[in-house]
């Protein structure tokens, strides 16, 4: 098969995913979480309809104060890994800062980030300021997923979004303006709970929450954080496990069993 073909079907099974991942609004809630690597994607996998690849990781990976130190090799790198683990769910990655400031910048990552990691779709945040910007990924048949409320790329400040009316407003604008624009769906961050099921009901496609209420579509968490293994204390973040205990104890115990010479045992030798 040539490499046209290859393109033609490659476009045409993505399409296909994203088709069935629209339907489920109003259908089925969406699970949605991140990861960074293949060994935690092919747990989530499981679980999972889309799985992030979030510019996130510079917090949890890399001890960044924000995610504008994220680089397009970074997210390339990590997905790369991610992709080998995922083997139903929707996959979408970040695009960084700073990489997606002009349409001709956006269409060129974007087109690296897809061919490199095989992912189905990438993620931008913002409204009405990168509408063309959208429109130039989207003719160009790469699916597009919006991100709405707190923007941390260029967040000032870290509140919650939708309090004031003119705010109101103007959110929900650009999620209409979205909409027309061909994303597929919109994570809505920090968003007060009336305006997230507003959105939500006022869109045909898919709004995902992460501090968003229980209107939205489909829920995201980072996965680092729903497992313990992050000390953050955010008001939408709930720890479901604390992997760090797990952790601690495992490697308390092979301390204890080197010292004492019970580990390596004859089996663990050659």
């Amino acid at each position: 098969m040539g490499i046209k073909n290859k393109m033609r079907v490659s476009v045409r099974i993505m399409k296909n995913k994203i088709s069935r991942f629209i339907k489920k609004k109003n259908k089925s809630k969406i699970i949605s979480l991140t990861a960074y690597s293949k060994n935690i994607a092919s747990i989530i996998d499981k679980h999972c309809d889309l799985i992030l690849v979030g510019d996130s990781l510079g917090s949890v990976l890399y001890n960044f104060t924000s995610t504008k130190k994220v680089t397009l090799d970074m997210m390339i790198e990590h997905s790369k890994s991610v992709r080998m683990g995922i083997s139903k769910s929707l996959m979408i990655v970040d695009m960084p800062y700073n990489t997606y400031r002009n349409p001709k910048e956006a269409l060129k990552n974007a087109r690296k980030i897809v061919s490199q990691t095989k992912c189905d779709g990438v993620k931008l945040e913002g409204g009405k300021k990168i509408y063309k910007i959208i429109e130039t990924l989207t003719k160009n048949k790469i699916p597009v997923m919006g991100h709405l409320g707190l923007l941390p790329q260029s967040a000032k400040n870290f509140k919650y979004k939708g309090k004031e009316k003119s705010e109101r407003k103007v959110i929900l604008r650009d999620a209409k303006l979205l909409e027309e624009v061909g994303v597929f769906s919109i994570v809505l961050e920090c968003i007060e709970s009336s305006l997230a099921k507003e959105i939500t009901k006022s869109i045909k496609i898919p709004t995902i929450g992460i501090g968003a209420s229980i209107h939205c579509d489909g829920q995201v968490l980072v996965t680092d954080d729903l497992i313990g293994l992050n000390k953050i204390s955010a008001r939408f973040v709930k720890k479901y496990a604390n992997i760090e205990k797990h952790i601690n104890d495992a490697v308390f115990k092979f301390k204890k069993e080197v010292i004492k010479t019970q580990f390596p045992q004859k089996k663990h030798t050659y």
